[in-house]
């Protein structure tokens, strides 16, 4: 039966921040999708007149989604080809949901993302629901079927877990820019020690590439081994050009609230990678290759004014 168009309304409200709920739970933006969707279908076959407060009933059920699909993603990741990533969101897109703290903006960066993945689905969802999104314990409680004193102890734990692998700072739009643009200099220079210079020593490169664009398995660890697979991945050659379908637009850009180097052939997004800028240097790069993953980020791009790029590869 069709709901009423007030239930309807009422739910499309809700929409963006379910969506933001779940891309953080899942590291997915198409799995949020459909999270949201089926909660979608929840609330249709539910007696919503008997739902007293229709933003709680929707985050739990959401949430309960979510954790179940979590349980089962874990083990598909056992059988991933090569590195798992998050999924990338480009500046601008709702899902990326609320970003007035730097609690908030952090959460869905891409590495706090990547780190998340070593939490129980448990732990990251009372993270995600207390850090990002500011739920009180007494409703994470309720949310998750837990005692308060029980949900501010997982929090706290799951918080210490994120603290011990993290170092970030957070930089400007204009200061992101400047970042990007010195490594690019520097990668596209032929020459090692630039990029060395702008590195941390123990600066890291992952590639996520499903399978299905090369990404080496293995990431690249210390300053030098990750500069020198930097310069090698910027050289032109006509291999790198057949594989990527064409002459590569090389556009500067924020992806996850992070300086970010975005590939794009004809309008279509090939790649997103993600710096990690420190005090000290750049500490890590995320390269999200898999075509999979980049379908959200390719709409976007269209529907987007990202101006000209920085330069053309290959």
């Amino acid at each position: 039966m069709a709901l009423p168009v007030s239930d309807v309304e009422r739910f499309e409200a809700s929409r963006p921040r379910l969506e933001a709920i779940a891309y953080r739970l899942l590291g997915s933006a198409s799995e949020a999708e459909d999270a949201v969707q089926e909660t979608y279908l929840r609330w249709q076959a539910a007696d919503v007149a008997r739902v007293e407060v229709p933003e709680a009933w929707l985050t739990k059920v959401l949430t309960n989604l979510c954790l179940n699909q979590l349980t089962s993603a874990r083990a598909r990741r056992e059988t991933y080809v090569g590195q798992w990533l998050p999924e990338p969101l480009l500046a601008g897109d709702p899902m990326l949901g609320p970003a007035d703290t730097a609690e908030q903006r952090e959460s869905v960066s891409f590495a706090v993302l990547t780190l998340l993945e070593r939490l129980t689905p448990g732990e990251r969802a009372v993270y995600v629901l207390r850090e990002a999104f500011g739920y009180p314990h007494r409703e994470i409680a309720a949310i998750l079927d837990l005692t308060e004193a029980a949900s501010q102890q997982v929090f706290h734990r799951a918080k210490r877990h994120v603290a011990e692998g993290r170092t970030r700072t957070e930089v400007d739009g204009a200061a992101a820019r400047r970042v990007v643009e010195e490594f690019l200099a520097a990668a596209t220079s032929g020459r090692t020690e630039p990029l060395v210079r702008l590195l941390t020593a123990d600066a890291v490169s992952i590639g996520d590439g499903g399978g299905k664009v090369p990404a080496r398995a293995k990431a690249f660890e210390g300053a030098r081994a990750v500069a020198t697979f930097m310069r090698g991945l910027f050289k032109p050659g006509k291999a790198k050009r057949a594989l990527a379908g064409g002459t590569v637009a090389v556009h500067v850009d924020t992806a996850n609230g992070d300086p970010a180097v975005v590939a794009v052939v004809d309008g279509r997004v090939i790649g997103v990678m993600c710096l990690e800028v420190t005090p000290e240097g750049i500490a890590g790069f995320r390269n999200q290759v898999n075509p999979d993953k980049l379908e959200r980020a390719t709409r976007r791009w269209a529907a987007a004014d990202h101006g000209e790029p920085l330069f053309h590869a290959f």
